[in-house]
């Protein structure tokens, strides 16, 4: 029989041996034994007679694998294994790369501004294997624009990663000082220059370094930075913060393959002094040009990577214009790896074409035939099922034709709700936050977003770039014979919704300066 006594201690009285417990006190008695737990009393009465004399047993030690504070001795058995590591509360690295023993490790990525992602990654693990992963979590298309962006929210400062560069190499230069994070976002400028190489960069600013008076195409001039032929320059003024007494100062800039050099005469090579070596350094660009006092709004700036995240340590320059931003931040990553980004963009143009192997889901199907009245049959003669896969196309092209030509004469019920599901549309978005997210993903021509107009109701806003400018077209709401449609030139095109007005627009400008060919998405993480 056991007694039960308090919440956790129990006796079993026998006629060999009674245990004594730790915080109880116990009284031998011929009649009866008392047992005071605090300040109440039980009495407990001898069940057999007791004969021989008790033979008290004596207190066990119990070792524990527990100390004080946070150190934790190791136990005999193994531990249980952690089936959800991302959701532990694992401190990043920030200063140092990790050890060696290590071989995966944390970090995490921003997709806008409060939202983030952990994922766990290898010591080697590219910027471009890093996009691979988070576009196969986020079920993301076209996942050769999308990169990985170095971000000092508190500086102003983002740079886009090339594809080769490691990222835990990346992060270990991060001052715990001053916050930086990752940012996954699209960057349909990153190779840009490759594309419209004949006249991205202006011929009057690139030249021989050997001989300057010796002019230079575009063309050639990106064939030599990403070869190991002659050496190149550019070279033009900049306005620079802080080098002297003033605050801004206009200087000249000559940059070559050894690095940025600096003047203060134009045509006096002799005179030039180094500013930044490319070895140690990288170019960031301004999100907000206001928060150094600079003259206009097209800033960017060379850090140290050694750097301790100081302001006096930015060497931060102001073009006149985006173009004149865009060259230079281009034309300092190819002096510095136009070899290596060739071969990352060659990389991605042999992916394009390398032939898709189908799954095995897609193997597996047959083409089947529902019309009999006994079930559905497998068509196995070739030429009957190309016939099938024919018809179906037909009558699916028929059933999107009634849709488009269907009436809608209660221009009340009108429902144009069929484009929220796309990810070109952000709703309510100002004006301002569409130049910022467009510019944000790389100002080049083509790239657009649709949101709803702040100033006019029951209309909506294309804002599109061109020539590193966003304009913004209105689209309205016009009537006629009692039906509504939506037109971007006053109605001598219409469409019957934004669906339908996109993809008329991705093949043919129509009252647009360039078709639609780039759509601005964010993928929430």
């Amino acid at each position: 029989m056991w007694i039960s006594i308090g919440s956790n201690t129990l006796i079993s009285p026998s006629d060999s041996s009674r245990k004594s417990f730790e915080g109880s006190t116990m009284k031998d008695s011929s009649d009866e034994e008392e047992v005071s737990l605090g300040c109440s009393t039980l009495t407990l009465s001898p069940l057999v007679p007791e004969s021989p004399p008790l033979r008290r047993s004596q207190p066990i030690s119990i070792s524990t694998n527990r100390k004080k504070g946070s150190e934790i001795l190791s136990s005999s058995e193994s531990p249980i294994p952690n089936p959800f590591p991302e959701l532990c509360n694992l401190s990043l690295l920030s200063s140092s790369l990790p050890s060696e023993s290590s071989d995966k490790f944390v970090i995490k990525v921003y997709g806008d501004e409060s939202a983030y992602k952990t994922i766990l990654i290898g010591r080697q693990a590219t910027a471009r294997e890093v996009c691979q992963l988070l576009v196969q979590s986020a079920h993301c298309s076209d996942e050769d624009n999308w990169a990985l962006l170095e971000i000092y929210p508190t500086l102003g400062l983002e740079r886009c990663l090339e594809d080769h560069e490691v990222v835990l190499e990346v992060q270990a230069t991060w001052s715990e000082k001053v916050e930086a994070r990752f940012m996954f976002s699209k960057n349909y400028d990153k190779h840009e220059f490759f594309h419209i190489h004949w006249r991205f960069f202006a011929n009057a600013m690139i030249s021989d370094s050997e001989d300057p008076v010796k002019k230079m195409t575009s063309t050639v001039f990106i064939r030599e930075l990403t070869s190991n032929g002659r050496s190149p320059q550019i070279k033009g003024f900049f306005n620079l913060k802080g080098y002297f007494k003033t605050s801004w100062k206009k200087m000249f800039f000559t940059l070559r393959r050894s690095g940025l050099y600096i003047s203060t005469k134009k045509t006096d090579y002799q005179d030039l002094k180094e500013f930044a070596n490319l070895s140690v350094s990288n170019v960031y660009k301004v999100v907000d040009g206001k928060q150094y006092g600079a003259p206009t709004e097209f800033n960017f700036c060379i850090k140290p990577t050694k750097s301790q995240g100081q302001v006096k340590d930015l060497k931060i320059m102001c073009a006149e214009t985006e173009e004149m931003r865009k060259m230079w931040i281009c034309a300092f990553r190819l002096f510095k790896c136009g070899r290596q980004i060739k071969l990352n963009y060659n990389a991605i143009s042999e992916s394009k074409l390398a032939p898709q192997i189908p799954s095995k889901s897609e193997n597996s199907l047959v083409a089947m035939d529902f019309t009999g009245k006994a079930g559905g049959r497998v068509i196995a003669n070739p030429t009957e099922a190309q016939n099938a896969e024919q018809e179906e196309a037909q009558a699916w092209r028929k059933r999107e034709t009634l849709r488009f030509c269907q009436s809608n004469t209660n221009s009340e019920s009108q429902d144009f709700s069929v484009h929220e599901t796309h990810p070109w549309f952000y709703g309510g978005l100002t004006r301002t936050e569409a130049e910022k997210l467009i510019e944000k993903q790389g100002l080049v021509d083509g790239m657009f977003l649709m949101r709803r107009s702040q100033q006019h109701e029951n209309c909506f806003v294309l804002s599109l770039c061109h020539e590193l400018k966003v304009k913004h077209f209105i689209v309205i709401p016009v009537l006629e014979d009692g039906k509504k449609y939506l037109t971007l030139d006053d109605g001598k095109t219409r469409f019957i919704d934004l669906l339908q007005l996109v993809e008329f627009h991705q093949i043919n400008k129509g009252a647009l300066p360039v078709c639609l060919t780039r759509p601005c998405i964010c993928v929430p993480l």
